[in-house]
Formats: structure tokens, sequence, C-alpha cells
């Protein structure tokens, strides 16, 4: 990864960046770990992940609204707009104020989606294609290693100050973010394309996802993923709660090993993208989450780090390859219509997995939805597995040919010069008065 470090745009980019992951890696736990504390139930702490994830449905339009604008001022404004809609946490004072808190999440939900299209089709504009992979390993690696303090650091200052105090982190952030992004170049904006009518604009993004086969391979092996994955955002309450007999704020302590994992797969990702192409990587990525919820179903300590490892690794893989196939598979005027339709069409699936998870949390025991959750990630796993052909891995593509000097042409007689379409000479023209062509005999 040291050769996109060397990219004097990208590192300020990654700059700003460290502050908002910072942001994010202690916010949202935060709030569904401050969801549990004043209502004592585990379905309304899932839930917060669940309003969250539920905006999602609105990514086609946000995607359609991030394409009207330049990449670097809307990324900025973005996060301006988010540090202030933290700011009614600071109202949160009992149960009566859960409301407060699930309205926030939902548009911190709507927010991130704006943010990760703006994002994606930045980098898309700032890095070259080759270097793709290796730019979003780089920032899942330190997104999933902020999770290695961030969770602990996160979980103690709400234990000392309260979610008033995470909340103030989490405005700092996102301005911190916005004014460092302010810095970066404006990177020369292709000529704006024909503009369609804006129903056409709004669904080109699915269109495109629908229309390619290997977006439309990861889509759909992805989604019957999530399906379930989204199941462990309430299991995990009950598997710390139940199974470990622990508070709630234990959870914490698990996400910070699952940064440990991430770490790990963020720093492999590019290197499984050479070797397996995207749709490998993803497939890797959604068939590691399985072994992960197995582990699950059996409440042993030890045997939960392993799990929360295998999924922090199944986390990266899946985004990195995912992100990467979008940028390297779509125009770049459409980049932020894709990444928020392709948001849309995972997350879909995710919010209603969340949602179900937190109902049926209730009914059956967390082991038994574990070990569902293992069976159905492995089956999307293997079907991801069987298309991965659909796009080659980068080691194998043709490489680019060298450019090679341009040497003068030779001079020419002019009889010859003057020959076009074959061996018949054209006929000499020369000015005439009044600017009219005679012909020369």
């Amino acid at each position: 990864m040291r050769t996109i470090l060397r990219r004097p745009d990208f590192r300020l980019l990654f700059g700003g960046l460290l502050a908002s992951m910072t942001a994010e890696s202690i916010l949202l736990l935060a709030l569904a770990i401050w969801v549990k504390d004043l209502t004592g139930s585990n379905g309304l702490a899932g839930a917060t992940i669940f309003a969250v994830i539920a905006p999602m449905t609105l990514a086609p339009l946000v995607g359609w609204v991030v394409d009207r604008y330049p990449r670097r001022p809307f990324f900025v404004a973005a996060n301006v707009v988010t540090a202030a809609l933290l700011a009614p946490l600071f109202t949160v004072r009992d149960a009566g104020d859960v409301w407060v808190v699930y309205l926030v999440a939902a548009l911190y939900g709507l927010s991130s989606i704006t943010l990760g299209a703006a994002l994606s089709g930045l980098i898309r504009e700032l890095v070259p294609v080759e270097l793709l992979a290796e730019a979003n390993g780089m920032l899942q690696t330190v997104r999933q290693g902020r999770r290695l303090i961030g969770p602990l650091v996160g979980a103690a200052l709400y234990a000392a100050l309260g979610g008033w105090a995470l909340a103030g982190i989490g405005m700092v952030g996102f301005l911190t973010a916005a004014a460092v992004v302010t810095a970066l170049p404006t990177p020369q904006q292709a000529p704006p394309a024909a503009r369609l009518r804006w129903p056409a604009e709004l669904g080109a993004g699915l269109r495109h996802l629908a229309g390619e086969p290997a977006l439309r391979r990861a889509l759909v092996g992805y989604g019957l993923g999530s399906l379930v994955m989204g199941f462990s955002e309430s299991l995990i309450f009950a598997y710390v709660d139940q199974g470990l007999n622990r508070d709630a704020a234990f959870v914490g302590v698990l996400v910070t090993v699952q940064g440990v994992g991430g770490l790990l797969g963020g720093i492999c990702s590019p290197m499984l993208v050479g070797r397996l192409g995207e749709v490998g990587t993803l497939a890797a990525g959604v068939a590691f989450f399985s072994p992960a919820a197995l582990a699950f179903a059996y409440p042993d300590l030890w045997l939960g780090f392993v799990a929360v490892l295998l999924a922090g690794v199944s986390l990266s893989l899946t985004t990195v390859g995912l992100h990467t196939l979008i940028q390297r598979r779509t125009p770049p005027p459409l980049v932020g219509r894709v990444a928020a339709a392709t948001q849309a069409v995972v997350s879909a699936p995710q919010a209603f997995s969340i949602g179900t998870g937190a109902l049926l949390v209730g009914f059956l025991h967390y082991r038994v939805l574990f070990a569902l959750v293992g069976v159905a990630t492995l089956a999307a796993g293997s079907y991801l597995w069987r298309g991965r052909h659909l796009s080659a891995p980068s080691a194998a593509r043709p490489p680019t040919p060298p450019t090679r000097p341009t040497l003068p042409a030779p001079r020419r007689p002019v009889e010859d010069a003057d020959r076009r379409d074959g061996d018949r000479p054209r006929t000499r023209r020369a000015a005439a008065p009044g600017g009219t062509a005679a012909r020369r005999d």
C-alpha cells in the first residue's frame, strides 16, 4: 500500500477520513448501547441499527443528487451537515427520549449513504484504476483498525460522561474531515453528459447494476447473505447477555477484537483482488462469515473472540471487493448513483434481516439463529464463488502497453503527399482572384 500513499492528493483525503472514521467507530455502537441502557431491551438495541439502515431505500434518489454536483465540495458539505445532525442527541435524558436516538440514527444513516456515494466517486476521480483496490484496502484497513481502540474509548466515555460526550466527539470528527478535505485540489471535470429526464437519470444506477454481469452476480449473492447476516446485530446482545453473562458494554470489547480481523482483511484484500478478482474476493468475504456465526452458537469467550475475528476479516473482504468492482465497472459520471443503488440493493435485505432478527430473538434461542446464519452465508458464498470468472484477477489482466515515443514522419515528395485514397493523385488547387478555387492544368 506504499504506492497509493505516495500520492499527495490521496494522503490529504486519507488524513481527513481518519477524523470521520474515528467518529464513526465510536458512535454507531454507542447509540445501540445507549438504547439498551435506557430500555433494557435487546430487541430495541438492535432496532437502533435498523434505524440506521432503513433510509437505504432512498439510495437511488441520494445517488442522483450526488452525481449532479462536483465531488469534493459536495463531500465537504455532507460532512458539515452530518455533524449538525448529531446535535439533537444532547436532549436525550431517559427512556422517553429514545425516539430522538432513533431519529438521529435514521438521519445519520441517510447521511452515511450520501458520504459513501460521494467518497466512492471522489476516489474514482483521484486514483488511477490500477490502484483502486489498494486505495480501498488502505481505507478499509484504517477503518477497521479504528475499532481496536474506538469502541473501548467510546464505551469508557459513555460510562464516564454519557452519550452526550460521544455526540460531541462525533461532531468534531466530521467537521475536521470537512476542513481537511477542503484543501484537496478539485479534479478536472469531464464534459457534462447529455441530461435525460429525471426518472431515467434516477434509475440509471439500477439499470447499470442489472446490465453488468459481474455486478449483478455480486449483488444477488451478497444480498442473499445479507438476508441473514443482519440477525447478528440483535443476536450479539443476546450472546453477551445470555451466553457470556456480561453487561451490554462488553459488546465494545468484541467489536474491538473484530477490528483486528478487519485490519488483517484490509491488508490482505488488495492481494486477494489481484489473485481472485473482485467477485472472488467478495465470495471469500461472505463465506468467512459462516464459521464466525457457527462459532457464536456455542457460548465460550475465547471461541467468541475467534468468531468476531473472522467476522472482521469477512467485513473487510466484502467491502473492498464490492467497492473496487463498482469503481472499475462503472463510468465515472455514474459512480455516485451506482454506489448508492448498491447500498440500497444490499441494505434492503439487511434492514429486513435486522428487523426480523430483533423479533426472532424474542421467540427463538440465539444459538439456533446463529446456526441458521452460518448455513445461509456459506450457501451465498458458494454462489458467488461460482461466478468469480466474471471479474478476472488483476494479476491476469493484460498489462497496459507502454507508450512508444512518436518518431517524426519522413519528408515525402509533394507528389506523394498529395495522394489520398489510393494511387489517384488529387489535382492541386490554387486560390483564384476573389477567393474562389481554380483548377491548375
